[in-house]
């Protein structure tokens, strides 16, 4: 006995590889397709148009496929409004729920596709209703005739969904649109264009970064940076600080031990117990960072700090002057911490995830661990720079699902200047 499912496929389809992918998942779960109708797009913007039929053995392998398929942007042929069942209990989701990507996502609700809002991957979809409750529940599959209101669907990570929240479940009703490579390319910034550029910054690449920044700040967007401690060992501190000052960087985003180390180099002229200029190590070198943590402490904050002139120059120091924010997350390795840094995991997820929810541009500089944590929470069409000395490190940040990103396999301390020049002018302030 064999089960079906009639699902389609539309859009630059070919160019973008889905389509293939489509039919080597349904021949690698076991399943088998044919194809009703194909038509391809003849010119530069058409799109190309396909409906198969999807067979499996058992219903479990054909939702398996179709749940694939899915990811892929196909949706189900003629749809039905999405499967809404009840959280049974807080952070506890229905055992079909459905797992979101970091795609732009559609939910069918009572006869009408609604965006999901913040999209973020490996979330619960919620569908929210004025006057939906937990006795009303049971009727969320059917159209609300007496709610005038227009539906919202947003997602939630687990650990945030409620008892009665109505949480979409199974493979219908929802449609995701994976970012595609349209046929008139779309520079370093277009899909999947931008690859890794590796020795040296690349002048003709940086110039590209420079006018995407210039362009989101001049619609008032946000630029996003989320830094690692090796900008300030590698002496490209100044420079950022330069950008914060010049309105180019709008938020921050870092662990505790990027703040102490600028915070450091303002306060003892040390970046992990090394002078930055002469690269030698004074006496008592090693303590500095827990000298500084401790004088932050004293104070009660970084802007208290800076308030009290003890803080005078530096990232931090711009932030706090400019009023851009920040959060510091803290994790198990840390020193201190400082004040400012957020040691509860979720709060600071959540923190993260509002910043990144707000970010138009996101520049991932030098730190592994803290931009996959940034990354989890972007959606595919966040426009992403990851910079890093380790090959690897810039592989895996790009492979973690932006279709829109640039990599650049350099020494961040070369990086950064070169980006402040562009931006802001040649200075001698970059010799950290």
């Amino acid at each position: 006995m064999t089960v079906s499912q009639t699902v389609e496929l539309e859009g630059h389809i070919i160019d973008s590889g889905s389509m293939g992918h489509c039919f080597g998942a349904v021949m690698e779960m076991g399943g088998e397709f044919e194809v009703e109708e194909f038509e391809v797009g003849r010119h530069k913007h058409d799109e190309t148009y396909c409906r198969m039929e999807v067979t499996a053995g058992s219903h479990e392998d054909l939702r398996a496929i179709l749940h694939e398929l899915n990811q892929q942007g196909a949706t189900v042929a003629d749809p039905r409004d999405a499967t809404i069942e009840p959280a049974p209990d807080d952070q506890v989701v229905p055992v079909d729920f459905y797992s979101t990507t970091n795609h732009p996502t559609y939910v069918r609700v009572d006869g009408d596709w609604v965006a999901v809002e913040d999209i973020e991957m490996d979330c619960a979809l919620i569908v929210e209703r004025d006057g939906d409750s937990v006795a009303d529940a049971n009727d969320a599959n059917g159209a609300n005739e007496s709610d005038e209101s227009d539906p919202r669907v947003t997602t939630k990570v687990l650990n945030a969904v409620e008892e009665g929240d109505l949480v979409v479940t199974g493979e219908t009703g929802i449609r995701v649109e994976p970012p595609e490579r349209p046929r008139n390319g779309g520079g370093s910034f277009g899909f999947m264009q931008g690859g890794v550029s590796s020795e040296r910054p690349s002048e003709s690449l940086i110039e590209e970064i420079a006018d995407e920044m210039r362009d989101v700040r001049e619609n008032d967007g946000t630029v996003l940076a989320v830094c690692g401690p090796a900008i300030v060992h590698s002496g490209g501190r100044d420079a950022l600080a330069e950008l914060v000052r010049e309105g180019y960087v709008d938020a921050i985003s870092a662990g505790n031990g990027f703040a102490v180390h600028d915070l450091e180099r303002d306060l003892y002229g040390t970046s992990l117990g090394v002078d930055t200029e002469s690269l030698e190590h004074p006496r008592k070198g090693h303590k500095h960072h827990i000298y500084t943590i401790s004088e932050i402490v004293r104070h009660g904050s970084i802007p208290e700090a800076v308030d009290a002139g003890v803080v005078d120059e530096g990232v931090m120091y711009e932030c706090v002057s400019n009023d851009v924010p920040y959060v510091l997350a803290g994790s198990i390795r840390d020193d201190g911490p400082l004040p400012d840094t957020i040691t509860d995991s979720i709060e600071a997820q959540n923190a993260i995830r509002e910043q990144a929810q707000d970010a138009d541009i996101v520049l991932m500089l030098a730190t592994l661990l803290h931009s996959v944590a940034v990354g989890n929470c972007l959606p595919s069409t966040t426009k992403t720079v990851c910079v890093d000395i380790n090959p690897a490190t810039v592989t895996q940040l790009l492979d973690r699902g932006s279709a829109q990103a640039i990599g650049m396999v350099t020494d961040i301390g070369a990086f950064i200047p070169m980006l402040a020049d562009e931006l802001c002018g040649p200075s001698q302030q970059h010799s950290a």
